[in-house]
C-alpha cells in the first residue's frame, strides 16, 4: 500500500489539443468550408498542408515582455499571421472580398465548442484521477481561447489550473511554462505527472524537469 500510495502523484498536467480533445475532421476541411462561405474555393487537403507548412513556420505562441491586457490582441495577430500565410501560400489571399471578416469568424468559431470533439478515455480518467484527489492542470501552447473551449465542453470543472504559454511568455518545451506551472500547486516536479501528444514539447521536456512524463501517441 505505501509502494501504491507514493506512485500516486500529487498533480497531473494535460496538454489540451491533440491530448484532450481534437479538431473535427481536419484543420484544413474548417478553414476550406468558411472560405466557401467568403466565395473562395480551395480544396480542403490543401488547405490543410498549407496551414501545417504555416503554422510551424509561425515560431513558438508565446509573447514574452507582453502586458497581460495585450496578451489576447497578440494572440489575434498571430494567429491571423498565420492564416494569412496559409491562403497566400495557395495563391487564394486576394481572392477574399474582406479578410478580415472572414479571419474574425475563424478565430471565434475555434473558441467555441462546434470544431472540437473530445477523445473518448477523457472524462473516465479525469473523473477516476478526482476520485483520488489528484490535483489536475492544463499545461498547453494554446492560446487564452482554451478557457472558453474547456468551458465549453464541459471541462473546465476538472481541472484546478490553466497554464499556458501566450500568457506565461514562454512555450513548451522552454522549462519556463513548467516551472509556472509547478509553482501555482507549490509542488516538486518528482510529485508530478505530464501527459501530452507530442514526444519533444511534452514528454522529453517533463522528464527533463524530473516529472514523470507520459507521450499519448494519439492516432491521426
Amino acid at each position: 500500500m505505501g509502494d501504491r500510495n507514493r506512485e500516486i502523484p500529487t498533480v497531473i498536467f494535460l496538454d489540451a489539443v491533440g491530448t484532450l480533445f481534437g479538431v473535427q475532421g481536419s484543420v484544413g476541411q474548417i478553414y476550406a468550408e468558411m472560405a466557401r462561405q467568403f466565395g473562395v474555393e480551395v480544396p480542403d487537403a490543401e488547405v490543410n498542408r498549407a496551414f501545417y507548412q504555416s503554422f510551424r513556420a509561425a515560431g513558438a505562441p508565446a509573447f514574452p515582455n507582453t502586458l497581460a491586457a495585450e496578451i489576447q490582441e497578440q494572440e489575434y495577430i498571430w494567429w491571423k499571421n498565420v492564416v494569412i500565410a496559409t491562403f497566400n501560400q495557395l495563391g487564394k489571399l486576394q481572392h477574399f472580398q474582406d479578410f478580415d471578416r472572414f479571419f474574425a469568424q475563424l478565430y471565434a468559431y475555434f473558441a467555441t465548442a462546434a470544431p472540437w470533439f473530445i477523445y473518448p478515455d477523457v472524462v473516465p480518467a479525469l473523473q477516476r484521477w478526482r476520485a483520488f484527489d489528484i490535483q489536475l492542470g492544463i499545461l498547453s501552447n494554446f492560446d487564452s481561447r482554451v478557457y472558453a473551449v474547456l468551458d465549453a465542453l464541459n471541462l473546465s470543472h476538472f481541472f484546478s489550473s490553466v497554464t499556458i504559454s501566450t500568457e506565461v511568455g514562454a512555450a513548451k518545451p522552454d522549462a519556463k511554462i513548467f516551472r509556472v506551472a509547478l509553482q501555482k500547486h507549490l509542488c516538486e516536479p518528482g510529485r508530478t505527472w505530464h501527459i501530452g501528444d507530442r514526444f519533444d514539447e511534452d514528454y522529453q521536456a517533463a522528464c527533463a524537469l524530473g516529472m514523470r512524463g507520459i507521450w499519448l501517441h494519439r492516432k491521426a
